[in-house]
């Protein structure tokens, strides 16, 4: 049985949904499938083992989720297959303190360090072209 919005209309207990699913409509991936893929490639895991897309989600389930060179840890909230905006997204799931505290010491060291390519001012000049043709060949 279902309700208006398509969603399962069993108690939340008996609820079971996709991980690669509920990775979407927690927006912590774009697409379904790169959540899918994610899960293929062995970038999140449950309870700190590799799954597999279709592995039934529970609540409280601990995840770790790769993206890029960050780790999120997030315990599992509650379960929805629908993709609602960001601020109800964000209430399905609940990212543990040492996750926080490494996003935020990551953030930080970026902020803190300069950009590599500011000096960068477009084409290099004929001067410059130069010494670096002669570094090079050196």
């Amino acid at each position: 049985m279902t309700d208006r919005t398509g969603e399962s209309a069993q108690p939340a207990s008996t609820l079971r949904l996709r991980i690669d699913k509920w990775l979407w409509a927690a927006r912590l991936f774009k697409t379904r499938t790169l959540a899918a893929q994610a899960v293929d490639l062995g970038r999140v895991r449950a309870e700190g083992m590799r799954v597999k897309p279709a592995h039934a989600l529970r609540i409280g389930e601990m995840i770790e989720i790769q993206l890029g060179e960050s780790r999120i840890d997030v315990v599992v909230v509650a379960l929805s297959a629908v993709r609602g905006p960001a601020p109800q997204a964000q209430l399905l799931y609940e990212e543990t303190p040492a996750s926080a505290a490494r996003r935020q010491a990551r953030e930080e060291a970026r902020r803190d360090a300069p950009e590599p390519t500011r000096q960068l001012r477009g084409r290099p000049t004929k001067r410059e072209g130069r010494a670096l043709r002669r570094l090079n060949d050196a």
